[in-house]
């Protein structure tokens, strides 16, 4: 059970997402969150550089871009 879950939207802005990715590590310090990314099919690498540099984000990969009100999370 985690204290706090964050849930992140993205389609193609890696660099924002990588620099709210970094922040929100620094800012948790010991708070026992969760961290998800529901991604709507960038082609922009996000994916694969969430993977390599964060892999305890859980990440949601949609295979097209479904918008952020429709952007759900499949367990």
């Amino acid at each position: 059970m985690y204290d706090l879950s964050i849930i992140i939207v993205n389609y193609n802005v890696k660099e924002f997402l990588l620099n709210s990715l970094s922040s929100l590590y620094k800012a948790l310090g010991n708070i026992n969150a969760e961290i998800l990314v529901v991604d709507n099919a960038s082609d922009d690498g996000s994916i694969e550089l969430v993977e390599e540099k964060y892999p305890s984000v859980i990440q949601c990969k949609n295979k097209k871009n479904v918008g952020l009100r429709s952007a759900t999370i499949q367990a």
